[in-house]
């Protein structure tokens, strides 16, 4: 399958990596706006020959290539706009640290850790213009020990959410994906733990994968 990755640092390079290995065609990559140093799936892109068409804050559909058949937002922290999903063949997928709906929001992680859940997980669904409320394609709950902070937790869901999105390509291309709609009576949504202000509005907007 054609892909174009939205992600960034050790989770966006995981999964190109584990798609590129799995025989997909990553058609092009947009990582964060570049600052001192190469986000982690620049330098994995690069590597592999793969294009690096645009950081994820200033890239617009026109700049998608048109063999792409799905985009997937991997720890993107951007929202993708409807023009771009439109692009794809088969529109856009992402991965989000919790069992939506609970949790939407940037810092799922750390809110289910603050918030003492005992069981939390990981989803894969389906991007619309809604932030972390599109149809959930596939869930793995993760149960939380008392001790964890919220890196152990990130470190349990990590390889969980790598391989979902992996799974998930497959399962798109073999015609088997779901679609389940997300039920919004409980739904939570918690702000960034940094105080960050509200989401600035461009054609591909900033939203919460961790």
């Amino acid at each position: 399958m054609n892909i174009f990755i939205c992600g960034q640092r050790s989770f966006g390079r995981a999964v190109l990596v584990n798609l590129f290995e799995r025989g997909h065609n990553i058609v092009g990559v947009a990582p964060p706006p570049q600052e001192k140093y190469y986000d982690k799936i620049t330098g994995a892109a690069l590597k592999r020959k793969i294009p690096v068409i645009s950081d994820c804050e200033n890239i617009t559909s026109a700049q998608i290539p048109r063999n792409t058949e799905l985009v997937i937002s991997a720890h993107s922290h951007w929202y993708i706009s409807a023009q771009t999903i439109s692009s794809a063949k088969y529109g856009a997928i992402g991965f989000h640290p919790s069992l939506l709906p609970r949790h939407r929001g940037r810092d799922a992680v750390r809110w289910a850790v603050d918030m003492c859940d005992a069981i939390t997980g990981a989803t894969v669904y389906w991007l619309d213009d809604k932030v972390d409320g599109g149809d959930i394609l596939a869930q793995t709950p993760v149960f939380v020990a008392r001790d964890w902070d919220y890196h152990r937790l990130w470190a349990e869901i990590f390889p969980i959410g790598v391989e979902m999105l992996c799974n998930a390509v497959d399962a798109i291309s073999a015609g088997t994906a779901k679609r389940v709609p997300q039920d919004d009576r409980f739904a939570t949504w918690e702000p960034p733990f940094d105080g960050t202000a509200r989401l600035p509005r461009s054609e591909l907007l900033q939203i919460g994968t961790s």
